[in-house]
């Protein structure tokens, strides 16, 4: 599969390789959507089971979007990756896998990355008037936003 990918997009895949029996491939953040359709239309993985991030803020390009995948026909699972550093936009798989629309929506309220092209990147978990990104790592764990809860709770912070 891994040479199937590399014939296809030569460079823009940044490096593969197996864990547990699953094929991981790491792609270059502007082919992403591109790399997704070929993945659903030609390697037959019809299902995002999962969309997400991972924040390495002492790396250059901080963030990994991670998309898990399944193939029915196969009965295999792939991971996609892609790296993005901050303020980097990422393509938005939406229009290869449906599921993506919420999920990507989720990564960008909890960590800020933007998905262009997506239909309607908005918060979904927080207000919209939140401050912050709560899973990346930077984000302080105790610090509350205390204008948001003074402002719509009417109470200080617990914390």
């Amino acid at each position: 599969m891994v040479a199937r990918y590399r014939a296809k997009f030569g460079a823009a895949i940044v490096e593969a390789m197996e864990d547990r029996k699953q094929a991981i491939i790491t792609v270059e953040r502007a082919r992403l959507a591109e790399v997704a359709l070929y993945t659903r239309d030609e390697e037959k993985f019809d299902m995002l089971s999962d969309l997400t991030a991972v924040d390495w803020p002492k790396r250059e390009k901080r963030f990994d979007v991670v998309l898990n995948l399944y193939s029915f026909a196969k009965n295999e699972r792939l991971r996609l990756k892609a790296h993005a550093g901050d303020g980097e936009q990422v393509p938005s798989t939406v229009g290869v896998w449906l599921a993506a629309d919420w999920l990507e929506r989720e990564v960008f309220d909890m960590f800020g990355i933007v998905f262009s092209g997506h239909p309607n990147l908005k918060r979904i978990l927080l207000p919209d008037e939140w401050q912050g990104y709560p899973l990346r790592k930077d984000y302080d764990i105790l610090q509350q936003d205390t204008a948001w809860v003074r402002e719509n709770l009417g109470i200080e912070s617990g914390q």
